[in-house]
């Protein structure tokens, strides 16, 4: 996946500096993707199966995954704009939606002959944090706000990116 970030039509750190706002939203969603794959690595990592329901509860969380370069360039282009950090926040917030059912699916499916599996799974901070009222009743904050401080949506982006970054499970570095 690319994401857009246009080379400076000159030579100088000022020119650079002219698409700050494409460089923040670039780095954001580098870091979304980054964060996203390790943890769905980890958890395919643990499961036993892949059955038919994952494999289709999947494809949404990558469809949403692939929708990042073009809110990206448009967030970064207008970052001061609502609409376009809204379909930045509507596409972030689809991917939380499809992240949490993927685990949620995950886990289900390793319920029974597996609990240890699923209860990793059930534990991992990205789980945990969809899992969570707070998450959303914040989430339901940051829409409003963004009709106040558009860049909000990159901000709030950003800290759960932190957090899901920080907070891995303790043996996700162990896992092969």
């Amino acid at each position: 996946m690319v994401l857009e970030f246009k080379t400076p039509e000159e030579p100088t750190f000022t020119a650079l500096m002219a698409n700050w706002s494409y460089l923040v939203a670039y780095l954001i969603s580098f870091l979304f993707i980054g964060v996203a794959w390790y943890n769905h690595h980890y958890m395919f990592s643990l499961t036993k199966r892949v059955t038919k329901k994952i494999y289709w509860v999947n494809n949404p969380w990558i469809l949403t995954m692939s929708m990042l370069p073009v809110s990206t360039a448009w967030a970064g282009r207008f970052i001061n704009d609502v609409h376009p950090e809204l379909f930045y926040f509507f596409i972030f917030t689809l991917w939380a939606l499809a992240y949490a059912a993927l685990s949620y699916t995950v886990m289900r499916t390793n319920r029974k002959d597996h609990p240890e599996i699923a209860e990793k799974i059930r534990k991992m901070p990205a789980y945990r944090l969809h899992a969570n009222v707070w998450f959303w009743l914040i989430w339901a904050g940051v829409i409003a706000l963004i009709f106040y401080w558009p860049p909000i949506s990159l901000v709030f982006t950003l800290a759960e990116l932190v957090l899901m970054a920080v907070l891995t499970p303790a043996d996700s570095d162990k896992l092969f």
